[in-house]
């Protein structure tokens, strides 16, 4: 649990609790089926938490139950914990009660040239956001959990494949694709006039592979989930994409949005269709978890700043092997605030924190993290 937090001054309304004591975290997770009080125990030491799709679909018969019995047992241990529900705007996952209410709404899926409409990975449907009546009630289901109080705000995903033009295109023709976008842009004001200002609204948007990284898009929301951060798209070297995203980061940070910077561990080499969706990789060890820690928490460190958080992971679906409670012990050493911003040297970056001082250099994909001996030295 968090040892201090900011004063009612600093502290923003409706957003998460915040301190630099330790690590700020992130928790992004799911499962099927009803989690033990041991699972719920380990959640609610998260400051920030969104419970993904197919929560408790097979206990309870729906995501949205799912996700609120396991938001509310949350909430029962941890008041203070800041719970998101997930949304898709274009994947049309199973599991949730509302999806029988789109037979009865025309246009709501989109479909090639030959009336399939299994177009993402070639086994799922897509949202036709042209379609009012389709926005229209992904809107009122996003409305009608959020309104409960054990939700703070909603997690949007598929962002990207939203806005990314080649994105389906082949299969729904450019005209269609536009029209998509288009009906996207419309989706955002139109959600947030809908669920209000106190309840929060985070989207998988930030990437270096937009215009500006994405940052046009954050005046309309309260912060964003990264991913694929390391992954380069385009002509880009590796070294001028990875400082784009750090920049990105950065800024989106210092104008006070949430940041919920994930990493997966495993190779950074991604075949999901044009690089969009994260692979996950598993280790094999606490070793070689341990070893994958260090050069994205320290990109983490470069960039954080209030109501930032970290999660290096293996996937999002809860395992029997409890992988994914890995609690490394850098999580409990002090950090303590920055002393200001990371001194950037070409493709170098130090930043030093109470308790540590990190250091940056992604031309040679190495990094350092000296925690102080005497937690008491600044």
């Amino acid at each position: 649990m968090l040892l201090t937090k900011l004063s009612a001054a600093e502290q923003k309304p409706h957003f998460p609790e915040f301190s630099w004591d330790s690590i700020p975290l992130y928790m992004h997770i799911r499962k099927s089926e009803a989690y033990t009080e041991k699972e719920i125990n380990f959640i609610a030491k998260f400051p920030l938490v969104t419970f993904e799709k197919a929560n408790g679909n097979k206990s309870y018969d729906s995501v949205e139950k799912g996700t609120l019995i396991a938001a509310r047992a949350v909430k029962k241990v941890n008041p203070n914990s800041c719970i998101l529900y997930y949304r898709n705007v274009i994947v049309h996952y199973s599991g949730y009660a509302d999806n029988k209410q789109l037979d009865h709404i025309p246009d709501a899926l989109l479909a090639d040239t030959k009336g399939n409409q299994k177009l993402v990975r070639n086994t799922l449907p897509a949202y036709d956001l042209s379609t009012p009546a389709l926005r229209n009630w992904w809107i009122k289901n996003c409305q009608k959990v959020v309104a409960d109080p054990a939700i703070n705000g909603v997690f949007i995903d598929g962002n990207i494949k939203a806005l990314e033009k080649n994105y389906l295109k082949r299969a729904i023709g450019e005209e269609k694709k536009a029209a998509v976008t288009t009906g996207y842009h419309k989706l955002i004001p139109e959600t947030r006039a809908a669920i209000g200002k106190e309840k929060l609204m985070v989207a998988n948007i930030l990437r270096a592979r937009l215009t500006n990284g994405g940052l046009d898009y954050m005046d309309a929301l309260d912060g964003s989930y990264l991913e694929n951060f390391l992954h380069v798209v385009g002509k880009n070297s590796y070294e001028d994409y990875v400082a784009k995203g750090i920049h990105t980061m950065q800024q989106a940070a210092r104008r006070g949005k949430i940041i919920a910077f994930t990493y997966a561990t495993g190779k950074e080499h991604n075949n999901s269709t044009q690089a969009i969706d994260e692979i996950h990789g598993k280790t094999d060890s606490e070793a070689e978890f341990h070893n994958s820690l260090t050069y994205p928490l320290a990109i983490f460190l470069i960039c954080a700043e209030k109501y930032s958080y970290f999660r290096l992971h293996e996937g999002y679906a809860v395992t029997d092997d409890a992988r994914w409670m890995r609690w490394p012990e850098e999580y409990d050493k002090p950090l303590g605030p920055p002393s200001g911003p990371a001194i950037k040297d070409g493709y170098r970056y130090t930043r030093k924190f109470k308790h540590a001082t990190v250091q940056l250099d992604i031309q040679k994909r190495g990094s350092k993290i000296l925690w102080h001996k005497n937690p008491a030295t600044p």
